[in-house]
Parts: C-alpha cells; sequence; structure tokens
C-alpha cells in the first residue's frame, strides 16, 4: 500500500483554515458584524471576536494574500505537524495575536485577517527548521524579525494598504511574531521539563 509522506496525509488542518475564511468572506458583511476585532464590542463582552477576526478579510486580495501565505508555509513547514497539532498552532497564534492587540495597541479600535498569526506560524517553523539541522531556519527567523522592525520604524507599505483595501496592521505582525518567541519559548521549557523532569 501506498504510504504518503506526513504532511501530505495531514493537509486537513490547512484545508479547514482556509475553507473556514473563505466560507466567511462569502457571507460579508454579516461575518464582519458579528466575527471582526471591534474594541467596543469586545468591551462588551463578545470575545469570540479574538479568534473569529483572524479568518476575516476586507476583500478578495486580503483573502488571497493570506491563502498563499497559509499555502506557502505549510509548503515550508508542514512536515512538522500533524493535523490536530497544526490546528492548535493555528488557534495559539490567532488568540495570541488578537489578545496581543487588545491590551498592548489600544488605538487598535478594529482589525480582520490572518497576518499576524502568519507571523507566528512562521517563526514557529523555522524554529523546526533549526531543530532539524537546517541553517536556513536562521535566516527565515532572522528575516521575521527584521521585516516586523522595519515596519515598526518605517510604516506599512502604502501599495500594500491600497492593494486590501484597508491599512496594513503593522502591529498585528509584532504581536503575532511575539507570539511566535512566545510559543518557541514554551516548546522549549516543556521538552526540557518532558526529557529532564518527567523521566
Amino acid at each position: 500500500m501506498l504510504s504518503l509522506p506526513l504532511h501530505i496525509r495531514h493537509t486537513l488542518g490547512p484545508f479547514i483554515v482556509l475553507v473556514l475564511a473563505v466560507v466567511l468572506f462569502m457571507t460579508e458583511p454579516l461575518s464582519s458584524q458579528w466575527l471582526a476585532f471591534d474594541r467596543t464590542q469586545l468591551n462588551h463582552g463578545q470575545w469570540w471576536r479574538l479568534l473569529t477576526a483572524n479568518l476575516l478579510h476586507t476583500n478578495l486580495n486580503h483573502l488571497l494574500l493570506n491563502t498563499l501565505g497559509v499555502v506557502l508555509l505549510w509548503a515550508l513547514h508542514g512536515q512538522y505537524y500533524r493535523t490536530v497539532h497544526y490546528l492548535l498552532l493555528v488557534f495559539l497564534m490567532c488568540l495570541s495575536s488578537t489578545l496581543g492587540l487588545y491590551y498592548f495597541a489600544p488605538a487598535m479600535q478594529w482589525y480582520v485577517g490572518l497576518s499576524g498569526a502568519l507571523h507566528g506560524i512562521f517563526m514557529v517553523g523555522a524554529y523546526f527548521d533549526i531543530r532539524h539541522g537546517l541553517k536556513s531556519g536562521w535566516l527565515l527567523l532572522l528575516g521575521v524579525v527584521l521585516k516586523v522592525v522595519h515596519e515598526q520604524w518605517s510604516g506599512a507599505s502604502q501599495q500594500m494598504a491600497e492593494l486590501i483595501g484597508a491599512k496594513v496592521a503593522i502591529d498585528a505582525h509584532l504581536m503575532g511574531t511575539i507570539a511566535g518567541l512566545i510559543g518557541i519559548a514554551s516548546y522549549r521549557c516543556f521538552s526540557y521539563i518532558s526529557q529532564k523532569v518527567l523521566r
């Protein structure tokens, strides 16, 4: 019987993410009304928006860009994840990046998109490259960090803002990158405890 590689057998994770994003895009503007990161509604207890906002998009270009991001990151690092691990990673990066926006970026009143979470997922994938002896992982980590620092220093690309029909949420990229670093540190701590303490 033909045995498919792990990342081919576990493509259900990114498929679920993309299907949800497409379905929610097709139900606009109702989906944004009820699911977008809206600080006023969050302050009134609509906490589900912290998760669901990541699956919404401002226009078709925005959706296609994030779809491409999901596919490219899976092509780069999909071999490291089973379906449940991938979905858990997406959940944690989505929630962490929007929680970061809520608590540390008070000027952010409204937000949709996967870009923050994708930055975190990129960081984690690059770390697994490093763990598997790929020096390119260090370049990927450094590239993301330099990109985010440049955005914080110089601001967002005006061309990108015009393409997606909204201001580029560079603070979401920052929060996602920080979430990725925290995820890496947490994984290292868990691995150490598992190997040294629980043996």
